[in-house]
């Protein structure tokens, strides 16, 4: 299965994407360097995740995404952002049109020379590119049997990796990072609302049984993620 296929399967899963997906923490933003007079860019932004974050931040904030079940959320939960349909091998936007490039938990997508490029396009000179993921640090609050059965469901079906090579040649600057912590409260409904919404479950034929088989390993309760937010950034010669 292609990388776009698997990325189209968002689409079955566009309210358990809003509920289950963690947010993002505003201090990330205090480490990387776009002025508050900017105007961004969201590409791949789901149901506006990320979004929410930007428009508290940002003079404007236009968002991409695909799927229209998604951006359907997004355009209702993020209305000051212009939601637009594209994808980012074909931003419809013009030539240096904006002053960051934001992803979040989506660049392993489009991490291709088209993608890339259109990107570079679209920034001025000087703009920036930000790319942000979360992931869960310890301690790890699910049980040990629904973590495990996690694991192998993603081994089973992993998302493709980022290439190694994918800024060689470009117009793109040495590459930044850092990280940031925080923490996440997730109700039982919500834990398995992510699970739904994940590509590596949402592709199956089985997911119903397999999202069922998930239920009856996970108590009911509330849980405390704690999370940490990763970033990289650099910028457009």
């Amino acid at each position: 299965m292609s990388a776009s296929e698997q990325a189209r399967s968002f689409h079955r899963v566009a309210d358990a994407y809003e509920r289950g997906r963690p947010g993002w923490p505003p201090e990330v933003l205090d480490l990387i360097p776009v002025a508050a007079e900017a105007t961004v860019l969201d590409v791949g932004a789901g149901t506006g995740k990320l979004t929410r974050v930007l428009t508290a931040r940002y003079a404007r904030v236009i968002a991409l995404e695909p799927l229209s079940e998604l951006r359907a959320i997004l355009a209702q939960r993020v209305p000051q952002a212009g939601a637009l349909p594209g994808v980012a091998e074909a931003i419809p936007l013009d030539e240096a049109s904006v002053d960051a490039v934001f992803t979040g938990q989506a660049f392993h997508w489009f991490a291709n020379a088209v993608a890339v490029g259109e990107i570079a396009r679209v920034l001025r000179p000087g703009g920036v590119l930000a790319r942000l993921w979360n992931d869960a640090i310890d301690p790890y609050p699910l049980p040990d049997e629904y973590r495990l059965r996690l694991e192998e469901l993603y081994d089973a079906m992993r998302p493709p990796p980022i290439p190694d090579d994918v800024f060689e040649g470009t117009p793109f600057g040495d590459m930044h990072e850092g990280s940031v912590d925080h923490e996440q409260r997730s109700s039982r409904d919500e834990v398995l609302a992510f699970a739904a919404s994940v590509s590596w479950i949402a592709n199956r034929g089985d997911r119903d049984a397999v999202l069922a088989e998930l239920a009856s390993l996970l108590p009911d309760g509330e849980y405390t993620f704690q999370l940490r937010t990763y970033f990289e950034w650099a910028t457009r010669d």
